[in-house]
C-alpha cells in the first residue's frame, strides 16, 4: 500500500512539472505583454498632461502678477532659457519617458513674433498664432504652421494657442511576441508608436 502511493506521489511531481514547462512561457509572454501595454499608456498620460500644462502656461503670460508678456515658444534650452514653454515641456518630460529629448514640439503662440514684430498671420476671423517647432537642439523661426493651428472663433479679439508633442514610443521589451497587445493599436506599426498629442487654449488677441 505504501509502496503504491509513493509510486503515485512520484509520478504527481512529474506531471506538475511538464504543466509548469507548458504554463510558464505562456505567463512570461501576458506578463511582458501587460508591461509594454502600462508603459504605453504611462507614456500617453503624460505627453497629453505636458501638451495641456504648457498651453495653459503659453496663454497667462501678462494674466498673471509676474510676468509682463506671453512666455515665449523657445527654446529648449533650460539653462540659458527657462521661462520658455518649449523647455516647460521637456522638463515634464524629463524621468516620465526614458528619452525625452527625441520628443518635436511646436508651439503656436502670438508671442512668436516674426522680424516685423507680428506673432500672427491672417486677418479677422481668420486670424492665426505664428508656430515654431522645437526639438531639443533648438527650434525654427516663426512661420505659419502646417497645418495652419485653428483660429479662435471671436478671431481677432481671441487668439487659439496650440501645442502639439510628438514622440516616437519605443516598448520597454522588444519583439513582436510580446507586443501584442501594442500591434492592435493603429499608431503602432514594427515595434513602436507615433504619440501626437495636441492642446488648445485662447487667449486675448494682442
Amino acid at each position: 500500500m505504501t509502496r503504491q502511493f509513493t509510486a503515485r506521489m512520484k509520478r504527481s511531481r512529474g506531471q506538475s512539472l511538464v504543466e509548469t514547462a507548458i504554463i510558464l512561457p505562456l505567463l512570461v509572454v501576458l506578463v511582458l505583454n501587460v508591461v509594454n501595454l502600462a508603459y504605453f499608456f504611462f507614456v500617453a498620460v503624460n505627453l497629453m498632461g505636458a501638451a495641456r500644462s504648457s498651453t495653459l502656461y503659453s496663454i497667462q503670460g501678462s494674466y498673471t502678477p509676474w510676468a509682463s508678456s506671453q512666455a515665449a515658444a523657445g527654446s529648449s534650452n533650460c539653462a540659458t532659457t527657462p521661462n520658455t514653454v518649449t523647455c516647460l515641456i521637456f522638463q515634464d518630460l524629463t524621468g516620465a519617458l526614458s528619452n525625452a529629448t527625441t520628443a518635436t514640439v511646436r508651439v503656436c503662440s502670438s508671442s512668436n513674433t516674426n522680424a516685423s514684430g507680428t506673432g500672427t498671420t491672417g486677418t479677422g476671423s481668420t486670424q492665426t498664432s505664428l508656430c515654431e517647432t522645437c526639438t531639443s537642439s533648438g527650434c525654427n523661426a516663426p512661420a505659419a504652421g502646417s497645418p495652419l493651428p485653428p483660429s479662435d472663433p471671436e478671431a481677432p479679439y481671441f487668439v487659439a494657442n496650440q501645442v502639439m508633442i510628438s514622440y516616437q514610443f519605443t516598448p520597454l521589451v522588444g519583439g513582436t511576441l510580446f507586443n501584442v497587445a501594442l500591434q492592435a493599436i493603429p499608431t503602432c506599426n514594427a515595434g513602436s508608436c507615433t504619440f501626437v498629442r495636441t492642446a488648445n487654449m485662447r487667449s486675448m488677441g494682442p
